[in-house]
């Protein structure tokens, strides 16, 4: 058997990012497409992507994988495998630019394999960000060092 790629609905990936994500909730609102990993009949893997959180990058060519999740017992590099297939996905659709987030004591090496780079460093958010017309949930990683991937 090898690692497959399926589409998957926003309620499909956001139910396995609710079962199996260390510490990421569902994504919300900004979602564009979902994938999933098979491995033979089983999903092991989700991937949501969808326009930039930071608004500044939401250009419309511009798409972020809001989550990434494999079960312990998917395959080696079923993550890679999935940032990979996200950006081949948005380069179809016409994208030209990929981002993602990883917490800076993550090792990034699903992303490496992947061929991403970091861009950047993103400093922690001390505060909520939501506001009037901006209901938004607060979550202890905003609060935490990141760095940025692009593909």
């Amino acid at each position: 058997m090898k690692l497959e790629v399926s589409p998957i609905t926003i309620k499909e990936a956001n139910a396995f990012v609710e079962n199996f994500h260390r510490h990421n909730k569902p994504v919300k609102i900004g979602y564009r497409f979902a994938l999933g990993a098979m491995y033979g009949e089983e999903l092991v893997g989700a991937a949501i992507v969808g326009r930039p959180v930071a608004r500044m990058l939401n250009d419309g060519l511009t798409a972020e994988v809001n989550r990434v999740c494999v079960v312990d017992h998917a395959p080696k590099n079923t993550c890679s495998f999935l940032y990979g297939r996200c950006w081949r996905v948005w380069q179809q659709m016409g994208g030209k630019r990929m981002i993602t987030y990883t917490l800076q004591e993550e090792s990034g090496s699903s992303l490496r394999g992947a061929g991403w780079k970091i861009m950047g460093e993103v400093k922690p958010q001390e505060k909520p960000w939501s506001g009037p017309g901006r209901d938004r949930y607060w979550q202890p990683i905003y609060g935490q060092l990141k760095f940025r991937w692009e593909a």
